[in-house]
């Protein structure tokens, strides 16, 4: 009995810090629709028949809709998975906009989507996401606009979801989807002096999301970050962005070591890119699974079986990664 019992109690313990598991994909955000051998095979494993696709972006300019760096394609990209595609628009692209304008938008985007689905041979779902940061003053010619598309495309209709869009619902209003894409990072601004992970701060994602279970719309996906960068400081304390960098980049001869994940340069030179002076300073801002098993398991107490879909697929942030 003594040994079934401590048996029952391991398993228990094994149980509650297993993490949960929950189907995956990944948004793919390049320009080019392009797979390299690493990419391909995460793909093919992710546990989703889908994945997220960006096709181009939208912005407003001289009283113009344009639409900004429209996605191409490789011979490489060769998949099984449905594609969802993705459009980001930009909030400044709803202010102050008619409704003969939304009819416009909503259906030249439609139209966009379609010719290029057709052009590349790509095999689609029934869904078209819209990723927009819109706010108090854009949302109800935003959610005009969601409406119109549906109407227009026939499709499901989804949007993503931001933390500040979820903590103050009753201000930025509850979009007209049946679905939401939860955008489980940017917790904060890179560009700001702080010792914070702005790509995730589980504590900060926690204080936006304490209500979530209220939250109208009960289909939630989760989108969780997978990708890095480095914040470069120049003797102004102002700062850049370099995509991609990882601890490893930091291990270089001419870079004074300051933290784990910290350096300054001691020898003017090129650097990933870009031409840093002696003194600049880089930090490198990644994301841990641990971080990643606490997001989910406090998500699991909100919202009931979701999907998560990592952004974003690239061998730069998914190799060495479980998922």
């Amino acid at each position: 009995m003594k040994i079934l019992k401590f048996l029952f109690i391991l398993l228990f313990v094994i149980s509650c810090g297993r993490k949960e598991s929950h189907p995956y994909t990944f948004y793919y955000w390049k320009t080019n629709l392009k797979l390299d051998r690493q990419e391909k095979k995460v793909l093919d494993q992710a546990t989703v028949p889908y994945i997220y696709t960006r096709f181009f972006d939208i912005d407003k300019s001289a009283g113009k809709f344009q639409p900004v760096a429209v996605t191409t394609k490789d011979t490489s990209f060769q998949t099984n998975k449905q594609i969802v595609p993705t459009v980001f628009i930009t909030n400044q692209s709803m202010y102050r906009i008619s409704a003969e304008e939304i009819r416009f938008l909503a259906k030249n985007i439609h139209d966009l989507v379609q010719k290029k689905a057709k052009e590349y041979g790509l095999k689609m779902n029934n869904e078209i996401q819209i990723d927009c940061d819109w706010t108090a003053g854009t949302r109800n010619d935003y959610f005009k606009f969601l409406k119109e598309l549906k109407r227009v495309s026939g499709k499901e209709i989804t949007c993503t979801l931001r933390l500040h869009q979820v903590k103050d619902k009753s201000q930025t209003g509850i979009p007209p989807v049946q679905k939401v894409y939860l955008m489980c990072y940017s917790t904060s601004s890179p560009l700001e002096n702080s010792d914070r992970n702005s790509i995730l701060d589980v504590a900060i994602l926690k204080s936006y999301l304490s209500k979530l279970e209220d939250y109208p719309i009960k289909k939630i996906e989760v989108a969780l970050p997978i990708y890095s960068w480095g914040i470069v400081t120049n003797h102004l304390e102002r700062h850049k962005l370099i995509n991609a960098l990882s601890r490893k980049d930091l291990e270089n001869p001419a870079f004074k070591k300051i933290s784990d994940h910290e350096v300054e340069i001691s020898k003017d030179g090129f650097y990933f890119g870009s031409f840093l002076s002696k003194g600049f300073r880089i930090k490198v801002e990644e994301i841990s699974d641990d971080q990643l098993t606490e997001v989910i398991h406090f998500l699991d107490k909100k919202i009931p079986n979701f999907n998560v879909i990592y952004y974003q697929l690239d061998s730069k942030f998914v190799s060495n990664r479980t998922f």
